[in-house]
């Protein structure tokens, strides 16, 4: 049993779990190491005390997950099969506490489980997990840090494709090419790419528009490597803009390492929040600054913790998330540089480093 199964199976026992069962893939893939994306079909991990895990998966992946996982104990089926009523095989007796990831976990899933897996009480098995994904391995630090070298070369390239007149999508399209054309597994999410008074949108959408003389020019994007996910964001200035533009950028900036300066074990999420959020606001657009100032980083591009002004919870080494203050003008335009931080024992470590002062193409 590895490292991380017994760190859960001793959550088992301090909470009174009897029964444990995972059905979030990414789950499974960090416990046993077999990644998978099964679709619509059953993939799971039961943890039974006392007992030998099980992996049960589609019949289809049987031999990947024999070959990848670290679960001896697999249990495969069929399209036809009914998972549910093959892990009440699986069971002896009657089921006291069952824990689930709640968050994972379908009200059609759930009324199978009830049926074929009754339990006294069902616990949430969502923090537990959580607290493990937050402090990550040398291991999966080296991973996001090959993740974080990818983007940052598919920006590189994806730069000198920048020409006056080219659409959004079109730029979207040349990145994303290059992704795959680097190495990595896929893009983390989906790539934006916004131009002009476009980027006065945080969550914009790609679309038609041209990019000119003038405008500011957000790339957002991020690429799986090894399983793990970089997120990262530059804007630039094409050709000259004026000079509420260059304000908004030098404030963004100025944020963005005040809010890394702040990273350290013990602090609170909230404190780094605050600490670009005082700049922003001290330059008199705090109400321009609309989100949080970053999210937690790892297998998923979106995980805990959410880094926001009332947020206590604090800093542990081994936490990544990503730093990225943004100003947000209507017809003016919008600014956004992140990073992607590691909280080391002593500090924080940047994982990316691609330039971040003001950059002039095109």
């Amino acid at each position: 049993m590895n490292v991380r199964m017994e760190q859960l199976t001793n959550a088992m026992d301090s909470q009174g779990w009897d029964l444990l069962l995972i059905t979030d893939p990414k789950h499974v893939y960090y416990l046993t190491g077999f990644a998978s994306d099964p679709h619509e079909r059953f993939l799971g991990l039961l943890l039974i005390r006392g007992e030998e895990p099980l992996l049960i998966v589609p019949a289809l992946d049987g031999d990947a997950a024999a070959a990848a996982s670290s679960v001896n104990n697999i249990v495969t089926h069929q399209d036809t099969d009914n998972p549910y009523e093959l892990l009440s095989k699986q069971i002896q007796g009657s089921i006291g506490t069952m824990a689930l990831e709640k968050d994972q976990l379908t009200v059609s899933r759930y009324e199978q489980l009830q049926h074929f897996l009754p339990a006294r009480a069902f616990q949430d098995a969502g923090p537990v997990l959580r607290e493990m994904r937050v402090r990550k391995s040398k291991d999966e630090i080296t991973k996001m840090k090959r993740a974080a070298v990818l983007v940052e070369e598919v920006l590189t390239q994806g730069l000198k494709q920048v020409k006056i007149g080219m659409r959004e999508i079109e730029l979207v399209a040349e990145l994303e090419y290059l992704m795959k054309r680097l190495g990595a597994d896929g893009p983390s999410f989906d790539t934006m790419v916004l131009t002009g008074t476009n980027t006065a949108l945080p969550h914009g959408v790609p679309g038609l528009r041209q990019i000119e003389q003038g405008d500011l020019l957000m790339f957002d994007l991020g690429v799986y490597a090894g399983g793990y996910a970089s997120d990262i964001t530059r804007t630039f200035a094409v050709g000259h803009i004026g000079t509420e533009q260059e304000t908004i950028y030098n404030t963004v900036l100025a944020a963005n390492e005040a809010a890394i300066r702040a990273v350290k074990p013990g602090v609170t999420y909230g404190s780094i929040d605050l600490a670009a959020r005082e700049v922003i606001e001290e330059a008199g657009y705090g109400p321009a600054f609309l989100h949080r100032l970053g999210h937690g980083l790892g297998m998923d591009v979106h995980e805990y913790p959410s880094v926001h002004g009332l947020n206590e919870d604090m800093l542990q080494p081994g936490a990544v998330f990503t730093i990225e203050p943004g100003i947000y003008v209507p017809g003016v335009g919008g600014v956004r540089i992140e990073d992607d931080v590691h909280v080391t024992d002593s500090g924080v470590e940047v994982l990316t480093s691609f330039p971040k002062q003001l950059t002039v193409i095109g």
